[in-house]
């Protein structure tokens, strides 16, 4: 982990430039009266940076520099490569990005060019030169971010499809091996040459789709890289490099991208008021998007943003006050910023920075609202964060890279996910494809685990086991003791090894758990040839060969005698797969008078572990009680909490325990306490077993003794 100052910075995204008359001083005045301790400048301005091509402006900055440090507050200073002037787009037409082939996207929004064009690498190194030779020096700045959210569109351009079959060329040799690898005698595929290969705007196979993503992945990886050398030339030894990731974003892997740089800086927006409720009332239908909805989405959101590099993170940009549209105005209600700050940083945050300071006057994010409204005068939201501000001084270095506990640990797979948003699996209520069947069956089991009390650990599939690439991967019996509970649901393209890895890590002793789709394609999207789950059959003691997508919901019922004892409301959602057990136990099964035939949920005891196979996509209910049959004692040691109250547990950079109970709701609630604890924030002591009170919309912030 990058040294980063020892407690949560806290600050926002401040843009002088953006203001509709001078109010520097008040602006920075009012930011150390809230106990800022850091801002992000200059990432959306290159025309401002660059008026005209070769014409600099880079002094306008230095002011806001030397106020900041002044009052004592860091800068984390932005490249603005994202946000093409329209000077560079006119003079060099040839940089704008392709929407489909041959069909430019127009100029007039963001991040509209291809990055890897020639013309464009060429301005984006000189404006990013002149500003880090101007500012980077400056003792106030601890840090750059290079470019903005990178990966939100897939570019068509002629030159990116040149280098895609180059890179095709290179990881297959010649073209017969590429026709066999992608099975390219179907529907008279079969390429003679390189140049017969069809552009990517209406391909239809599974096996080009899959190269298609991960390539387009690639040249982001290699921008941001190579923008990131690019800073370290002018970065101090104490100074960072990052990026800010949107992880919603097509063109982008999150664990890969983050190699490049010093440390994971995500966005999390999450839509507030009623949609931080617990208990949840969102629908179990609504989709998530880049704006997520209900507390489990928004934990859901931290430890993706963990998983990265599976170490603490930076928040870039959160909600100041309503996020997204002119029609989308829900601020939140007292309390639930601090809510939302904390449960950041409980999952391993050491800065929470607003997305942003001052509302903005013009352009297409004015109802994007920022700390202060549009007449920048400080008000409701401003003493909310003021507040928040002295908590997080008072808390230190005790919160500042918080560990986060993990009950169970679940396998995540960015290519999995791609390929079910051409080819879903699952289908939407009125019977359309469903592009997000990747997180339908991810989020199932992520939500049960969080209604049901415990913690997640999200792991990136590239992580468990040693592909040849630079990072190596765990073996099998370390895993097995530091990730004792496996989740893999939705694994659907898998290399053997991996697979094989999987029942490796059972054999050793952990708890694997097979969710539906799991690696039924190998690694080129190629359904298998033997039965599923493939190569994991005689572990599993289990096979199937037939599975029914769910037109409604199934009522499942435990078994006689079975330890995973289901409430009467208990489903299963979208999917079966007709598990056929050979020398399973059998938990759970259908109420139907078809599909009763076969298990929902079985389990068997492997080597020194076991494996539990789950044949649907669970509903709430019983991916609940699954979450807690798995993990029986739930590392916060908080037990039968009400439906209102979270509590999340790590350990402090100095070893003590840190506890963070949330009441999402607006009555007022009592929880006993498991432990003797104090709280951070008042001093106030515990006892164990002593009623600790949670007004509405609460939060406290405890240490164990």
């Amino acid at each position: 982990m990058f040294p980063l100052p020892p407690r949560v910075l806290f600050g926002a995204a401040y843009y002088h430039e953006y203001q509709p008359y001078p109010r520097l001083k008040e602006d920075l005045d009012l930011m150390a009266e809230a106990k800022f301790t850091v801002i992000r400048v200059g990432e959306s301005v290159w025309s401002t940076w660059e008026p005209e091509n070769g014409r600099f402006d880079l002094d306008w900055l230095t002011p806001v520099l030397d106020g900041a440090q002044e009052r004592g507050i860091a800068v984390v200073l932005g490249t603005p490569t994202y946000a093409v002037p329209s000077w560079l787009a006119r003079q060099y037409p040839e940089i704008a990005g392709d929407r489909e082939t041959g069909r430019p996207m127009g100029w007039g929004a963001r991040q509209e060019a291809d990055f890897s064009h020639p013309a464009f690498r060429h301005h984006a190194e000189r404006v990013t030169r002149a500003i880090l030779d101007r500012h980077a020096a400056h003792p106030a700045v601890i840090g750059f971010q290079v470019d903005n959210e990178p990966g939100l569109r897939l570019p068509l351009n002629e030159g990116v499809f040149q280098r895609f079959v180059d890179h095709l060329r290179h990881t297959y040799g010649d073209v017969e091996t590429l026709n066999r690898e992608w099975g390219l005698v179907y529907w008279s595929h079969r390429l003679s040459t390189w140049a017969d290969l069809w552009r990517p705007d209406g391909n239809q196979q599974p096996q080009y789709d899959v190269a298609w993503r991960a390539f387009q992945a690639r040249q982001t990886t290699e921008f941001i890289a190579w923008q990131a050398a690019v800073a370290r030339e002018y970065a101090r030894p104490d100074q960072f490099v990052t990026t800010c990731l949107a992880y919603q974003h097509p063109a982008m892997e999150d664990d890969e991208i983050t190699d490049a740089l010093d440390v994971t800086a995500g966005n999390p927006y999450y839509d507030m008021q009623d949609a931080l409720t617990l208990p949840d009332p969102t629908p179990d239908d609504h989709e998530q998007w880049w704006k997520t909805t209900g507390v489990w989405a928004l934990y859901q959101s931290a430890d993706r943003i963990f998983s990265s590099r599976q170490e603490p993170f930076l928040v870039t940009e959160t909600n100041a006050q309503a996020i997204s549209g002119t029609s989308e105005n829900r601020p939140a209600f007292d309390g639930q910023w601090r809510q939302a700050a904390w449960a950041l940083v409980s999952r391993g945050a050491r800065m929470i920075e607003y997305w942003h300071w001052h509302t903005l006057h013009f352009g297409a994010e004015t109802y994007w609202g920022g700390i202060l409204p549009h007449s920048g005068r400080p008000g409701r939201v401003y003493a909310e964060l003021a507040r928040l501000g002295a908590e997080f001084e008072t808390a230190g270095s005790l919160v500042a890279g918080i560990a986060p506990d993990a009950d169970l640990t679940m396998v995540y797979s960015m290519p999995s996910k791609w390929l079910m948003q051409k080819y879903p699996p699952l289908a939407k209520p009125n019977g359309d494809p469903d592009p997000t069947s990747y997180h339908r069956i991810f989020d199932a089991f992520y939500r049960g685990a969080f209604e049901a009390g415990r913690q997640v650990r999200i792991l990136h599939a590239r992580r468990l086991h040693d592909t040849g690439g630079e990072r190596a991967g765990l073996a099998p019996d370390e895993a097995a003791g530091r990730h004792p509970v496996l989740v893999v649901p939705g694994l659907y393209l898998a290399e053997d090894s991996l697979l094989d890895w999987l029942a490796a890590y059972a054999e050793a002793g952990g708890h694997l758990v097979l969710g539906p789709r799991t690696g039924y394609a190998d690694h080129e999207a190629r359904a298998r040839h033997e039965t599923a789950p493939p190569r994991l059959t005689t572990a599993a003691g289990l096979w199937y060969d037939e599975f029914s997508n769910l037109p409604a919901d199934l009522p499942v019922r435990s078994a006689p005698g079975s330890p995973l004892d289901l409430p009467p409301g208990a489903t299963a959602t979208r999917w079966i797969e007709g598990l056929t057990v050979t020398d399973a136990t059998v938990l759970a099964g259908y109420e139907h008078p078809h599909f009763g035939r076969w298990p929902a949920v079985t389990t068997r005891r492997h080597g020194a572990g076991r494996v539990t196979c789950v044949g649907t996509v669970p509903g709430r209910d019983l991916a609940r009680e699954l979450a807690a049959w798995l993990t029986p004692d739930p590392a916060s040691g908080w037990r039968d909490l009400p439906a209102s109250v979270t509590a999340t547990t790590g350990t402090s950079p100095d070893g003590r325990r840190v506890h963070v109970v949330h009441n999402w709701n607006w009555q007022p609630v009592e929880v006993p306490a498991p432990v003797a604890l104090t709280d951070v924030l008042n001093g106030t002591a515990v006892t164990a077993g002593e009623p600790l009170p949670l007004g509405a919309w609460d939060v406290r912030v405890l240490v164990a003794h």
